[in-house]
């Protein structure tokens, strides 16, 4: 096999990878409607419940890098992402709220792992066949979550109970696990000038500031997430089915654009197209704001979600590519920062959305964008973090 052919494959393997790992992860969300009702829960129980995934995953950051750079990413993904499946799917048949919050926080403490694992082993692959394969990665991440999604509502809508969704998935997501890491080649480490023997992946100024860059992305994905088919609802009065073409306007650009974006970032840098994409989220969201009717907001979500479909990535390779301690360490930081503070935003966009209405309440995202505009100059690669020391 020659060198370019081993290269692609590796490659191929961990876009293929991400692809199953938002399988894995999404299926339990779109079944939670289903669980509500068998454990009799009401909206407000719902919901204290659901913190349990969230606490999980947030606690385990501060460790995950240690594990990984200890055991290896390969290695916690062939253990973790069969943990996730199984987790998931026992909440469906152990039907006891206490039982599903602890159920919940193993699956966050797998997310967590996981999600540093694949993007600290798609980094790698990066420096070792020196081509950008992120920002792909997590459009077949995208890719996945809405397939999950869609297959979700299929068997919702069929009937099919969620303990036979759940129990018929966690074989065939723990088959195509293995299949597609186990022949995967170990690839070496980032290079890195600090003290792989912190036990604790604390934030540093320098992820501080990529958080800063990335929140705005962040925050208004999440919010559209959870209120975009609501914006539809409250603004305008149209048929069900449109209201719910919302959600995956914004995916679907999301998932073309990472898809796509690896090429540019290669021609223009990541700093010029995190400046340029961050406009066209911005514009995006003003045409969201001051829509008229239902298809020019569906128009102005499907740009917002073009406008912010890589700037999350980019961000984690920017942390990835710091150089002044592990990757693992300088991922999980920043990704435990940006999961705590985005973890909120829906409820703040709930909020908004009472008190001043729902097109104010997306309004209040502009100034998160335009800071992130403010900040892409932190994906310089050629930026030295502060206080580390000279090459």
């Amino acid at each position: 096999m020659t060198a370019l052919t081993a290269s692609n494959t590796i490659r191929w393997r961990v876009i293929a990878l991400f692809f199953v790992h938002a399988l894995a992860l999404g299926a339990i969300h779109t079944r939670i409607p289903d669980v509500q009702l068998l454990n009799g829960l009401s909206e407000a129980q719902l919901g204290l419940v659901l913190i349990g995934q969230p606490l999980g995953g947030l606690g385990m950051f501060l460790f995950s890098s240690r594990i990984i750079e200890r055991f290896s990413p390969r290695l916690v993904l062939l253990v973790m992402l069969p943990l996730v499946c199984i987790s998931a799917a026992l909440i469906t048949v152990i039907l006891h709220p206490i039982a599903m919050f602890i159920l919940l926080a193993i699956n966050g403490v797998g997310f967590s792992l996981t999600n540093i694992a694949i993007n600290v082993e798609a980094d790698r692959i990066e420096a070792a066949t020196g081509t950008r394969v992120m920002n792909t990665c997590h459009g077949a991440w995208s890719i996945g979550f809405l397939t999950t999604s869609l297959l979700g509502a299929a068997l919702r809508g069929l009937g099919v109970s969620p303990a036979i969704h759940l129990w018929t998935l966690a074989p065939v997501i723990m088959a195509l696990v293995a299949l597609i890491v186990l022949p995967m080649p170990v690839t070496p480490p980032r290079p890195h000038s600090g003290d792989s023997r912190r036990r604790l992946a604390w934030p540093t100024l320098a992820t501080l500031g990529l958080v800063a860059f990335g929140l705005g992305a962040g925050v208004t994905e999440g919010a559209a997430r959870a209120w975009s088919i609501i914006f539809l609802r409250d603004s305008f009065t149209v048929a069900a089915w449109i209201e719910s073409m919302a959600l995956p306007a914004l995916l679907a650009t999301m998932a073309i654009g990472r898809l796509l974006a690896d090429r540019w970032i290669d021609r223009f840098g990541p700093v010029l197209v995190a400046r340029v994409l961050s406009g066209v989220a911005i514009a995006g969201l003003v045409l969201l704001v001051i829509s008229p009717n239902a298809v020019v907001a569906l128009v102005g979500f499907g740009l917002v979600g073009t406008g912010i479909c890589v700037l999350y990535p980019l961000m984690l390779s920017a942390a990835a590519r710091l150089g002044d301690r592990p990757a693992s360490q300088n991922v999980a930081a920043t990704t435990l920062i940006f999961q705590f503070v985005n973890m909120g935003s829906p409820v703040l966009i709930g909020a908004m959305a009472q008190g001043f209405g729902i097109r104010v309440a997306f309004a209040m995202l502009l100034p998160l964008l335009a800071l992130t505009l403010v900040m892409a100059g932190r994906l310089d690669p050629t930026r030295r973090p502060t206080g580390s020391p000279p090459a």
